[in-house]
Formats: structure tokens, C-alpha cells, sequence
């Protein structure tokens, strides 16, 4: 028997994988990576509490609605209760915006350096059916002096000041996805030994794709821009692929090419997604992997945030996909104009 197959090695954990990209950074103080292991160890909770809730009644509706007007799921507040309290006993967060509360969370760590802005779990309404869903953060360094609460100025800054961002899939496996801009790494929840193994280094995405993400049940209430940059994908024998789950969309998306799609409608003019914990953390990130994300016309990352939880529209993935819808919403504006 080769005995070289009875000790393969397992992998570079996420831990490791840390502290070696920590050590590139001479002036590094470590508080950014020990954040990032505490929103670690916060998902794997989240991860074990997904995988039980139909045996513990922890599935389906709780009973309230959250800030955006949506129908809490038991596992929303569970997840919420979860990344807060890792955050808080982590120390390194002076306050938190998410989507789960309407106003900004004061940690009492008023010397944390750093600001958080989380969806603690996105796509709650798929777990009843068994469909992936995940987690988004976004972190910035605070811009408010050390020593007291953190303020609206430190919550309320464009995507271009992330220092780091990332999400977590809760899938047939398990992975975390992150960057601190210096490319995109993939990590996979091995739950036997309790760790995330560095599985998807450096990850590209494809310049271009044959997949297209968008809600067509609302293609009523598209813009003739969008409308005719869906019809053109469907004219050029693209796959629609909607699961429904932005992370899932996203991440299907950001290994294989395309473009996935949240517009502004009629019913939503402003779009759903939100800016500061959905669209800013994954543009961060897709950018990272030599992809594109804007509204349609602006960068996401160079939008001015106003409120935590301001809407905007979103088109990411694929750069050419994304700059090629972005050229039909450019000749739309122009058609109007004239």
C-alpha cells in the first residue's frame, strides 16, 4: 500500500490562512483577523442551526416583520442573536448595522476600530424548501475618534473604504468567501473537524458567461433597457438561472460567469437590494475577482450612502455582461433625452 495516501493532508485552514496574510502586513495589529475569525465562528453556529431547524422547530415564520417590511423567519432572529453577540464579545466592533434592526447597534466596545454592516441571513425565506442560503458582511475601518460610541459618519461610507467583505453559503457544503483586497479566497466547512479549508484560492471570475440571474416575474414592470438586455441574452441562447438566494445566485455566478440582476421596477423604484450589506460587500468582492458591479450607470462602490438601509439597483458579475447591460440602459437614457 502507498502509505503517502494514508496522512494526505487536510488543507490550510482559515486560521492559518490569517495569520499568513496577516504577516505580509508588517504594521498589522491582528484586530482585523480576529474579526473575521469571530464572524467564522458565528457562521459555523448559524451553519449547525440551519441544518437542525426542522428537527428542532426552528424553521418558518416568527411572527414579525423587520425593518425592510419582510416577514421574519425564526432563523433570521436566531442568525441576528448570533453574529451581534460574536461581534460584541469579540471586541474589535464599535457598532453594527443589520438588516434585522432599524437602528445602529452600539456594541459598548467604543475602542473598536471597526464597523460592521451584516445580513446575518440572507434568503431566509428558502429554508423551508431546502434551498441554499448564506450570510453577507461588510466591514469598514470606524472614521469617528476611539473612546465613544460609533456614529452615523463611521455606518455611512461609500463601498470604496471596505477593508474587507465576504459571505457565507450554507449549501451542500458549506464555504466562506472573502476578501481584504487582496484577491478573493474560498474557504469549505469541514464539520467533522470543526474548521474552513482553504478550497477556491484565488479566485477569477470569467470575463464573460452564458448565464443570466433576474426575477423574469416581474418583467412587466422592467425598463425598455433591461427588457431588451434580456431579450438579447435569450437571443444569444443564454441559461436563466434564478434560484432566488442572492448568495446562491452570486456565488453560481461569480465561479462560472454571468450576470446576475436585482433593477429598479415600478414597484420598486429605488430597487431592492440593499447597498451597505448586499450590494457593497459583494461588488468588493466581485471586483476583487476581476468582475464589475453598478447601478446600472455609477459604480456600486462609488454610491453615497445616505440611510443603513438604503435600496439601490444591481447589476454584478461578468464585466462584459455588466458593462454590456449597462450600454443598453445608456442608450435608453439617450432615447429619453431625445
Amino acid at each position: 500500500m502507498d502509505h503517502n495516501k494514508l496522512a494526505l493532508p487536510v488543507g490550510t485552514t482559515l486560521d492559518r490562512f490569517i495569520m499568513r496574510k496577516q504577516e505580509d502586513f508588517p504594521y498589522a495589529t491582528g484586530e482585523l483577523s480576529q474579526l473575521l475569525r469571530d464572524i467564522a465562528l458565528a457562521a459555523k453556529i448559524v451553519n449547525r442551526e440551519i441544518n437542525r431547524s426542522g428537527l428542532i422547530d426552528i424553521a418558518g415564520a416568527y411572527g414579525n416583520r423587520n425593518v425592510q417590511g419582510e416577514d421574519q423567519q425564526k432563523l433570521d432572529v436566531i442568525a441576528n442573536i448570533r453574529f451581534i453577540r460574536a461581534l460584541r464579545n469579540g471586541g474589535e466592533v464599535c457598532t453594527i448595522i443589520s438588516e434585522e434592526d432599524e437602528e445602529m447597534i452600539q456594541t459598548g466596545n467604543n475602542q473598536g476600530k471597526y464597523v460592521v454592516a451584516i445580513d446575518p441571513l440572507d434568503g431566509s425565506s428558502n429554508i423551508d424548501v431546502n434551498v441554499s442560503i448564506g450570510t453577507i458582511f461588510s466591514i469598514y475601518r470606524r472614521v469617528s475618534p476611539t473612546g465613544r460610541e460609533g456614529t452615523s459618519a463611521d455606518c455611512l461610507q461609500p463601498g470604496t473604504h471596505q477593508v474587507a467583505a465576504g459571505y457565507v453559503i450554507y449549501g451542500s457544503s458549506t464555504m466562506m468567501v472573502y476578501t481584504t483586497g487582496n484577491g478573493v479566497n474560498g474557504f469549505t466547512y469541514e464539520p467533522s473537524l470543526g474548521e474552513f479549508f482553504l478550497s477556491h484560492p484565488d479566485i477569477t471570475t470569467p470575463q464573460t458567461g452564458n448565464i443570466y440571474s433576474i426575477n423574469e416575474g416581474s418583467s412587466e414592470s422592467f425598463s425598455p433597457g433591461v427588457a431588451a438586455f434580456v431579450k438579447d441574452c435569450k437571443d444569444n441562447k443564454f441559461s436563466a438561472r434564478y434560484i432566488g438566494s442572492l448568495v446562491a445566485d452570486f456565488h453560481r455566478n461569480l465561479l462560472k460567469g454571468g450576470i446576475y440582476i436585482y433593477p429598479a421596477t415600478a414597484k420598486g423604484p429605488q430597487g431592492k437590494l440593499r447597498l451597505m450589506y448586499e450590494c457593497n460587500p459583494l461588488a468588493f468582492i466581485v471586483e476583487q475577482a476581476g468582475g464589475k458591479s453598478s447601478n446600472g450607470f455609477q459604480r456600486t462602490m462609488e454610491i453615497e450612502p445616505n440611510t443603513p438601509h438604503e435600496r439601490c439597483p444591481v447589476f454584478i458579475g461578468s464585466k462584459e455582461l455588466v458593462e454590456k447591460a449597462e450600454a443598453f440602459l445608456t442608450k435608453e437614457k439617450e432615447a429619453v433625452v431625445a
